[in-house]
């Protein structure tokens, strides 16, 4: 399945061994201070500012509102937050909120200035959504006590917090509540220059000193990180597992290519699974368009997953194109698989805008 990818973004199932595991070693690698995060240079300037200003009149910091793809440092930086702002971090997820009282719970435990950070904010039940609006604006919270004529209204005061709200899905967030942060920032893909420098420091908390991990094969593993910080570091432990079994624990870009090829991994960053939805669209449909359930079906997946898993990083590279009519593999996409489209095969734009 997609969720066992080793190029997955997504944080593996802590309630398996692995991934507990991976949510250990995920922790280890993470930065703590603001001086120590990499990447995002505009969103860390203007929180250096906020940060500081708040800090000066003896505030919370501005409600904060960061979305993005998964694997880029959403959770990290609501840590690092915390720790500049001296404060406490409370972790939970829209899922996990399935009624107001869970939300008062957890609001009557923070402290003046603490910090708590929602993951998926956008799946709070709309119930929710109501409770935390005079939290966030008045920091105070009504809770409804019996029900018909009875009915009454208690009014429960909560400190002074900042509530940090990541999501993945920015649009599926309520106008009211997304209007309720004082900072939103869409988090960007990391460039190989950034994934090395993340690479680096996470080799040398890993004792992978510069006698054991050379330059070209943290490169070789940042041109194939899919410019996700998450995926950067699982992939340089599965090469440092596979170094220590077969090269005495030493890296070089060569046992790199060796270790990601076991893991079906290519240079660009592409698995088996990325690699056969486009041998579907180019040999089956030869290049489409094609709709995204046809191909599903086609491969006996789900077209849920292939949409949120496999084609962001496809559109990324330019090897897919989303039209009207569906999905056209274009001629970068067939040559990197080794699959030849008919000469009246349509490019990305004619079919765009036939």
């Amino acid at each position: 399945m997609a969720t066992d990818r080793v190029i997955a973004p997504t944080p593996p199932d802590p309630a398996t061994p692995d991934g507990l595991r991976e949510q250990s070693m995920g922790r280890a690698l993470r930065p703590e201070r603001i001086g120590e995060y990499i990447g995002q240079p505009d969103l860390l300037e203007r929180l250096r500012i906020a940060i500081g200003a708040s800090k000066g009149r003896g505030e919370p910091l501005e409600h904060l509102l960061l979305h993005g793809p998964p694997g880029l440092g959403k959770t990290t930086l609501a840590h690092v937050i915390a720790a500049e702002m001296e404060a406490r971090v409370y972790v939970t997820s829209g899922p996990a909120l399935a009624k107001g009282t869970d939300l008062v719970g957890a609001l009557t435990r923070l402290e003046l200035g603490d910090v708590l950070f929602i993951d998926e904010i956008h799946r709070l039940p709309a119930p929710v959504e109501e409770f935390i609006y005079p939290a966030m604006e008045d920091f105070k919270i009504d809770v409804s006590v019996d029900t018909g004529l009875n009915a009454r209204t208690v009014q429960i005061k909560c400190k002074p917090f900042t509530l940090i709200g990541a999501t993945t899905r920015a649009g599926m967030l309520s106008a009211p509540l997304r209007s309720r942060f004082g900072i939103s920032h869409h988090l960007r893909y990391y460039d190989e220059a950034e994934l090395l420098e993340i690479l680096e420091r996470s080799a040398r908390l890993l004792s992978l000193d510069a006698g054991k991990a050379s330059t070209a094969a943290l490169q070789a593993i940042a041109k194939r990180s899919r410019g996700t910080p998450r995926i950067a570091n699982r992939l340089l432990r599965r090469v440092r597992d596979y170094a220590d079994v077969r090269a005495d624990g030493r890296l070089t870009d060569a046992l790199v290519a060796d270790a990601l090829s076991l893991e079906g991994v290519d240079e660009l960053g592409l698995d088996e699974l990325d690699r056969a939805y486009l041998r579907a669209i180019g040999e089956t449909y030869e290049g489409g368009p094609v709709g995204l359930e046809t191909i599903a079906a086609t491969m006996n997946q789900d077209a849920g997953t292939l949409e949120d898993m496999v084609e962001p990083f496809l559109l990324q590279i330019a090897f897919l194109a989303r039209t009207r009519r569906g999905r056209v593999l274009t001629r970068a996409g067939a040559a990197h698989v080794g699959v030849r489209l008919p000469e009246n095969a349509p490019e990305a734009d004619d079919a765009l805008f036939d």
